[in-house]
């Protein structure tokens, strides 16, 4: 089975943040979070919880899967 790898969420979520042109603040802002949160989990300091991940799924329109590198697409 494998494990949820916060290195993988954090590439992730960073990528997908410089596709979209949209900074650690905006994205806070616009999700209602906190910029320390998005930070940790870029860095893989904290992991996200579910209402945060489904959050950023649907502002990235991708899958859940995708962010927590269980798929490449």
């Amino acid at each position: 089975m494998k494990e949820f790898d916060r290195k993988v969420f954090g590439e992730r979520l960073k990528s997908l943040r410089a596709e979209k042109n949209v900074g650690q603040n905006l994205l806070a802002k616009d999700l209602n979070l906190s910029n320390a949160s998005i930070s940790y989990w870029e860095t893989g300091k904290q992991e996200p919880c579910a209402e945060a991940i489904f959050k950023l799924a649907q502002y990235f329109d991708v899958s859940t899967d995708y962010l927590l590198g269980l798929t490449d697409d």
